[in-house]
């Protein structure tokens, strides 16, 4: 893969909602991940296996993100688990914390992360009184809401959808029963293909009760995952909107609960338009990948 770990990779295995990633500590910004080899670790029969890859890499050391070091320390390299990059993931944001912390690079508190869709504040929870980790919060930023109709098509039948940017695209359909999304083994058909030029993740949405939703996500690049951090605040906004509630205009707060396959997530819209989306991160393991394994 490349010759600056001739003794193995080091890595570590977490989720957020059971949307999972590998790990690569990179403090210097040293290794190359290719496309190729980030394929080959997330795939789930011949490597470590997850829905993408976090590298670890100080702001300074990355040009991506060099302009944000004096802001946030650490930055936040996410690649799909097809090896393209992306923007931005919020469960992903959450782990990535996780990890600062497991580290000891960063403590309870707030914690600013660099993401290509600029910094992330995180809130790092206190520790349950049985020991468990507290939750994080992530400040998400705020939603972007582009005008035009848009339509999501999963084989014969077809939804109008709504349009919401958290950083990264997202198309959100509204549903009678999540099985109408169908087995989501490829992306659904999103149209006007000009709404979305790089593509898009799509979640498909039902009610559950009042300010209480549920979803299926098929993800860009990664395919159907167990939650999607920035598809749960898009799916809140999507909803929001569709009950009438915007805190812009109302002065007051919209908390709505997301429920994902992989667990639940609460996610607020605040008054200045700011939507913060807490939830579990955990770290479940820790390795060295074999350095025959990593030749191309």
């Amino acid at each position: 893969m490349n010759a600056h770990v001739p003794q193995g990779l080091a890595f570590l295995k977490g989720h957020g909602t059971e949307n999972d990633f590998v790990i690569v500590p990179d403090p210097q910004g040293r290794i190359e991940l290719s496309p190729d080899t980030v394929a080959r670790l997330c795939d789930r029969r011949a490597g470590i296996g997850a829905d993408g890859i976090l590298r670890v890499v100080r702001s300074a050391a990355h040009p991506e993100a060099a302009a944000m070091a004096g802001e946030a320390e650490w930055f936040m390299d996410y690649r799909n688990a097809d090896g393209s990059t992306a923007e931005m993931c919020g469960n992903g944001v959450r782990v990535f914390a996780r990890y600062l912390q497991r580290a000891g690079l960063v403590g309870e508190g707030d914690v600013l992360v660099a993401t290509r869709a600029g910094i992330r504040r995180t809130h790092i929870a206190k520790a349950f009184p049985d020991g468990a980790p507290g939750d994080i919060t992530v400040d998400m930023g705020r939603a972007i809401l582009p005008e035009g109709r848009v339509t999501v098509t999963v084989g014969e039948r077809s939804w109008p959808a709504r349009n919401v940017n958290m950083g990264n695209p997202h198309a959100v359909a509204f549903v009678d029963d999540l099985a109408q999304a169908g087995a989501l083994l490829e992306a659904p058909g999103v149209h006007p293909a000009a709404a979305y030029p790089d593509g898009t993740n799509v979640e498909f949405v039902v009610d559950r009760g009042p300010c209480h939703v549920a979803l299926r996500v098929h993800e860009r690049g990664s395919g159907e995952t167990r939650s999607c951090g920035t598809g749960a605040c898009a799916v809140m906004v999507a909803a929001a909107r569709r009950d009438g509630a915007d805190p812009a205009v109302t002065g007051n707060p919209a908390t709505y609960t997301v429920d994902v396959p992989g667990g639940r997530l609460l996610i607020t819209e605040r008054t200045d338009g700011s939507i913060e989306m807490t939830g579990p991160a955990v770290i479940i393991a820790e390795g060295v990948i074999h350095p025959q394994w990593l030749r191309p």
